[in-house]
Order: C-alpha cells, then structure tokens, then sequence
C-alpha cells in the first residue's frame, strides 16, 4: 500500500481512492496523468477486487504498454509479454479492446472469427473496385471523400440500412456504402472503424451479450476520454450502464482530434451523462517551467468552451520563451539549426530537441537545414514501416493464408511475383462460388483444360495450399522465411530492379523484410496459426508514434497533432503564423479557432525547459509566396515572459528588394 501511494500528491491519492460509482479527473498536461492510472488500478487490486473486473483502456499502444509495465512493477506480479492474461487486467485501445470481443462474438453478425482487418489503402481499393462495378466515375466522385464519408458516418453509428439522404452525392455515397460493406462481408473483412461499431452493434441487439460483459468488467477506466468519438463513447456508456462504476481522465483543453471525430462535448457533459459524479482537478504540472506553463495558461483562457482549470508547477521559472522572426523558411530553418548547434555546446542531447509544425508542408525547408548541417533526424508521419510494398505483400499472404476468401491479399498476391495471372482471369477467379479462393482457383485451372493459363493456375493454387499447410505446426518467423522463399520474393525483386521497375535497392528491402522477422521472433512460442493471428492483430492495430524510440539519437520533427502525449527538453515550434498556425480556415470559425487555440496549448506543453517560437516574414508554402503576420497566439501570452527577436537584428539588409 506504501508503493502504491509513494509520489501521489493529495489530488492524486484522492483520484486513486475513488473506487466506487462515475468520476471524471481532469488532468493538466504534465501533471502525472499515467501514474494516477496505473496506481488507481494496483489500488483497485489490492483492495480486493479482482484484476479481471477491470477493464482500461486507452489511446495508443504507447501508453497501454507503459501502464502495463507500472502496473507490474507495483504489483510485482504479471506477465504481459503476448497479451492480457486470464490473471490481469485488461489494458488496450478501443480498437484492440474490441477486436478481443469481435474475435468471440462476431458469428452472431454472420461473420466468421477469422476476419480480416482491412487498413486504409485495402478499403480504398475495395471502394473503388465497388464504384467501377457500380459504374461509378471515380474521376468524377472522389473514392477518398466517399471513404471518408462511410468512415463518418460508421463513427455516428449510421449503419447502410438507416442511412436514407436525399442530396445527390449523399445518394452515391449510400449505394457505394451499400456495396462496400457487403463486399466486406463477402471476403469476412472489417475495416478499422467496424472493429468498435460492430461491437456496439452486437450490444445493442444481444442484451444478454452485454451483459455479460457488464458483470465481466465491473470497473472500467478511459484514458484521453476528450478524445473519444461517438461510437466509443457509446461503447463506454453500454458497459458501464450497470455498475457506473467509470473513471474517465482527460483534459478538455487536449481535445485536438475533432478531424478524427473526437467529440469534446463528451467529457464537457460527462457530469449530465452521470450527474452523481465525482469531479477531481489535476492541476499541479511536473513537467514545465513556470514561464512555459504561464504561456499554455494565458492562451487557453481565451477559449469559451471549457472546464476552467488554474494549472500551477513547483518547477523553477526558467527561460524565457524565444520569439524569432526570420525572413523567409529557409533563414527560419538556418536559425533553428543554429540554436540546436549552441545548445548542443551547452550540455544538450541531440534527443532532446523536437521541431514542430502545423502542416507537414513546412518540414521540407527544415529537413533541408538539418542535411546541410549534417543533423541526424527522425520524421513522425512519413512512410510507415508496415506500409511499404515488400511488407505489405508479405503481409498479404501471412493475411491470406488465415483468411482464404481474403479478396483484397488475394488481389495484391496474385500476380506477385509475376505468374501470367491477368485481370482478367483474376475477376474469372472471383466470380466462381466456391467456399474459398484457392478452390475457386482449381475450379478455373479445370475449365482452362491442358493450357499454358492452366499451368499458372494449377501452380499458384499449389502455392497456395502449401502455404496453407506450412501455417498450422511451424512458428511464425519459419512462416515468414518459407513464404518468402516459397515465392521467389529476392528474385522478384531483383527483376523489377532490372526491369526499372522499381528504383529502390533490393537489399534495403530485404533488411526491411529481417526487420519483419524481428518483431514476428516474439510470437514464436505461439505454434500454428494462432502466432500469425496474434502478429497480424498487432500490426493492423500499430499508431505511427507508438514506433517513435525515446532514446534514439535524433532531433524528431512532427506535426503538433502527433506530438500529444510526448515531451521533450527543448521545443522548436515554427511557423507561428497568420493563416498557418492558427489555420487560414480557422480564422472566421470560432469553434475551430477554439480547437486551433487548444492544439497551440498542447504544442506549448510538450515542452520541459526551452520553448522557442519562429515566424517568417515570407513563407513559400502549398505552391505560393505568402507575406504574414506573427500569430495572434504570441500576442495572447503574457509578453514579460518573451524575448522577442524581431528581423531587424539579423544581417538581412544585404537584400535589397526587401523594404523594412
């Protein structure tokens, strides 16, 4: 018990005694968010309750897995190397939460449990494999709006049979709709977004269904609940109908995903949802100065629509906050490589620094920088590991071989490597009703008769089944390295790089592809098909940060939406301008102004003792030269805490088309 409350601050210990009924703990950035959590939880347990009556989740993958590791260290008792066991809590993101329901519950849909999970390029190619069998122009309809439409409307719990528009282009989108989700069920494919409705789904038609999880996890705790959107929201509500027995944590002032449907007014209203609640402010800070607090505080303030909290820190002032102006990207760039270059000389790690930005657009003057200076850097949001084409393709037969009527793996394996499979027999391949894929195959190769397409049939079917049979006593890295193999997959590469077919270095992708036998090695004492299931779970349920090391020796840049739930010592944040940070299309909207405003107060906060701000006079940026103004945000902080670095300081007046 000691353990559990040793470093807890009264409001801390407050938060983790609050066992019973609905509480919601607002909790400022910094102010040790995950520590409450995670002793709430041991405290939970130790009070007698037991670890599989409780139910946590939260956002990232980052964040579960660190709560794990605090859980087990208070506890001293835990093994969570593969997974939540019978004897623990369960830890997870909505999404992987739901997968461990669907994975159980899902025939009651007219699925089978071994779905596929689809990732955004698959549903895209599903959409407009739809739309052209519609005789949809996807010229004329853009697949990636109606993607995204679906994608809305799937948040709001509007399944195809109640989504009755009357616009033009709402039609479209609700006969794709339609099709779309009864291709997917055709192929037994989830998209991302069906993993949480049809969780609800099957809540709200099986009441006993529901209920059963209801009595399963009588506590349940929300990480991040300002960012929960209307289906996890409904979720969270249908659990813990019952017992209200919720803690959610969060801070309204964080919520900065409504492009991804977070819903503020969730955790503003959680007391009318639960008007018993326990209300509970964190507002101590541990993180920043007091200078880098007064800023975050003063900007926040400004905003209406929020819970008004005064955060504070025992922290020492420190630094004052920078405020360059440079004359264009490339002096903003010159500038910032300048300063890591004298605070390096001071006793920083190059891991210290971050620069962050509000549009990737803006990395490209300051990579350029950093290459020149010779700064090894990391970019959060450029192509992901699992997103490149040799993962992928291996990935797609690993996902084929679980799931035999996997349409999409099918139709990117099926002429890789090349195998004289054309489009043609490929839709031939499709059309046949056959229990599965493969046996539509050999029903094709019979029909061809003694042909040369035959051979290629019969051969890609073999393929097939020996893959087939590889998975079912082998581990999951002999899988991979027999795939692999099996396919002439270096060959294959090798002659696309003859054909200048592919530009890249065959070896580059082959070190990616041992890289993918490096993450499958923990899975190998799962045998058969349940370590490739468990490895493909994982994966499709990655976030692009949860990849970002702590320790590697890098500046990181991102965009300030990627960098929530991150800290560093020294925070460059550029672009601190009118119509770029505020955004152009936030300036007239106040509600977006309100969530602009909240994405500059969590930029602020991510830092620990250095911030510094730059602006450009002139920004070539989205294909124009744009003259600006420092951002309205510099003006609404307390301007004794700024140094401000206006242009004229700097040697610029050598350019004689610029007049001051």
């Amino acid at each position: 018990m000691e353990e559990i409350f040793k470093n807890l601050n009264t409001k801390q210990i407050e938060a983790v005694k609050a066992i019973d009924g609905p509480v919601l703990v607002i909790s400022g950035p910094g102010s040790g968010k995950t520590r409450c959590l995670t002793h709430r939880i041991a405290y939970l347990i130790s009070q007698g309750i037991k670890p599989t009556s409780i139910l946590a989740i939260t956002f990232t993958n980052k964040s579960a897995n660190e709560m794990k590791e605090r859980i087990t260290k208070l506890l001293g008792t835990g093994d969570w190397e593969l997974g939540i066991r019978s004897t623990v809590p369960m830890l997870g993101t909505f999404h992987s939460v739901c997968l461990r329901i669907l994975r159980k519950e899902i025939p009651l849909l007219g699925y089978r449990s071994n779905f596929s999970i689809f990732d955004t390029n698959d549903q895209l190619s599903l959409v407009k494999k739809v739309m052209t069998g519609m005789e949809i122009d996807s010229k004329k309809y853009n697949p990636h709006l109606i993607l995204n439409k679906i994608s809305k409307l799937k948040t709001d719990l509007i399944f195809p049979e109640n989504y009755n528009p009357t616009d033009f282009f709402a039609k479209i989108v609700s006969r794709v709709y339609n099709n779309y989700q009864s291709e997917l069920k055709k192929i037994n494919g989830l998209d991302f977004d069906d993993l949480i409705v049809f969780t609800v789904k099957i809540f709200k038609q099986n009441p006993e269904v529901l209920e059963k999880y209801q009595n399963f996890w009588k506590y349940i705790l929300v990480d991040e609940y300002q960012d929960t959107s209307h289906d996890q929201y409904t979720l969270i509500k249908l659990l813990s109908a019952k017992n209200k027995n919720i803690f959610a944590i969060g801070d309204d002032a964080q919520s900065i995903y409504a492009f991804r449907d977070a819903d503020i007014r969730n955790i503003l209203n959680f007391q009318k949802d639960y008007p018993d609640a326990q209300v509970i402010f964190l507002e101590q800070n541990y993180r920043s100065t007091k200078n880098i607090l007064a800023a975050a505080q003063n900007i926040i303030s400004n905003n209406q629509t929020q819970v008004p909290k005064e955060l504070w820190t025992e922290n020492t002032k420190g630094e004052k906050i920078a405020v360059k102006e440079t004359l264009n990207e490339r002096a903003e760039a010159e500038f910032i490589t300048d300063k890591i270059d004298s605070l390096l000389e001071s006793g920083y790690k190059i891991q210290d620094f971050t620069i962050l930005y509000r549009t990737h657009a803006q990395s490209r003057a300051i990579e350029e920088g950093l290459i020149t200076r010779g700064f090894p850097y990391q970019i959060v949001g450029g192509i992901r590991f699992y997103e490149r084409r040799e993962i992928k393709d291996i990935l797609s037969y690993l996902r084929f071989m679980v799931n035999p009527t996997d349409l999409i793996s099918l139709e990117r394996i099926f002429n890789v490597p090349t195998r004289g499979i054309g489009e043609t027999t490929f839709n031939k391949i499709v059309a046949i009703d056959a229990p599965d894929l493969i046996q539509s195959i050999g029903i094709l190769a019979k029909e061809k008769g003694d042909t040369k397409q035959a051979k290629s049939l019969n051969e890609f079917e073999k393929l097939l089944t020996d893959l087939s049979d590889r998975k079912k006593d082998k581990n999951l890295t002999s899988v991979i390295k027999y795939v692999i193999k099996r396919v002439g997959y270096e060959d294959y590469l090798k002659n696309l790089v003859a054909r200048k077919e592919l530009y890249d270095n065959t070896e580059d992708k082959m070190e990616n592809l041992k890289e993918l036998l490096t993450v499958a090695r923990k899975y190998d004492t799962l045998k058969g098909e349940e370590g490739i299931e468990k490895f493909l779970e994982e994966i499709s349920l990655l976030q692009e940060t949860d990849k970002l090391k702590d320790s590697a020796n890098k500046i990181t840049l991102m965009t300030v939406h990627s960098s929530k739930g991150l800290e560093f010592p020294v925070v460059f944040i550029a672009g601190m301008e009118e119509g770029l940070f505020p955004h152009s299309r936030a300036t007239l909207a106040p509600l977006e102004l309100e969530e602009e405003r909240r994405l500059c107060y969590v930029a602020i906060t991510r830092a620990k003792d250095r911030l510094i701000l730059t602006h450009a006079k002139y920004r070539s940026i989205f294909g124009s030269t744009q003259t600006n103004l420092p951002s309205r945000f510099i003006y609404e902080m307390p301007q004794e805490i700024l140094h401000i670095q206006p242009l004229f300081v700097d040697n610029y007046f050598e350019d004689e088309t610029i007049k001051y």
